[in-house]
């Protein structure tokens, strides 16, 4: 658990995975497109949230695709990962419409 959640405590990890959790499955680039974080800075996050179990990455093509385990979350930390979710904040504010 301790991984998950020094994985977790990270706000670009922690951006990732809220960005995550509302898409399901999104490629490493169009997430990297979108956070000002350098592309070798981008490469650690991915591989410490995937190391410590909350995402999984895959390649299609050209394309590395990450997901997040929710499930495998769910089953093994009941109610955490909603928990961390429902209680962080946006990382960054909401267009103004």
């Amino acid at each position: 658990m301790v991984e998950v959640l020094r994985a977790l405590a990270d706000p670009v990890r922690l951006e990732i995975v809220q960005r995550l959790a509302g898409t399901g499955e999104e490629s490493c680039n169009a997430i990297g497109s979108d956070l000002d974080v350098h592309q070798t800075t981008l490469s650690h996050h991915y591989r410490v949230l995937r190391e410590a179990g909350v995402t999984w990455t895959t390649v299609k093509g050209r394309s590395r695709l990450v997901r997040l385990r929710r499930d495998d979350l769910d089953v093994l930390f009941p109610g955490l990962l909603d928990s961390v979710l429902n209680g962080a904040r946006p990382v960054r504010p909401a267009a103004e419409g």
